[in-house]
């Protein structure tokens, strides 16, 4: 049986505004989470996969926080969400990679939860100087 679209607004407003669910869940009051982590991976992490699964090493690489705001996350309608700011990786050093996926999670580094993960349209080669983004409204991530 499928869930309603206000269901899918609901958890996705949960997990990227901290917007309460009335009579169902609540953000953590005690010490909730400010941000979610977005990483960068050379393939997919997979369903039972950490963050760590995978994950890109290029030089000078990290994980970027996005807050849990609808500064960070665009208000979820329809039963989707967005990046509501850019996401900005740090620029490549000497040793680059090839972006095959990205995820949202839990960690600012180590084994964090992956909450959602999906291919990139097309994969992105990291050399020396590149800079990966995402443009505000790409990084869509639907609750179906």
């Amino acid at each position: 049986m499928p869930k309603s679209t206000n269901t899918c607004n609901s958890i996705l407003a949960l997990i990227f505004n901290a917007t309460a669910w009335a009579d169902i869940a609540e953000n953590d009051t005690s010490a909730p989470a400010a941000n979610l982590y977005v990483s960068l991976h050379t393939a997919d992490p997979g369903i039972g996969g950490a963050q760590t699964t995978n994950e890109t090493a290029y030089t000078n690489y990290a994980r970027v926080a996005v807050a849990r705001t609808n500064v960070g996350w665009s208000v979820p309608a329809s039963g989707a969400t967005a990046n509501a700011a850019l996401v900005q990786f740090p620029q490549c050093g000497a040793s680059g990679a090839t972006i095959t996926h990205v995820a949202i999670g839990t960690a600012s580094g180590g084994a964090g939860t992956v909450l959602y993960a999906g291919a990139l349209n097309s994969s992105l080669a990291v050399a020396n100087l590149i800079q990966p983004q995402f443009a505000t409204g790409d990084l869509d991530v639907t609750e179906t």
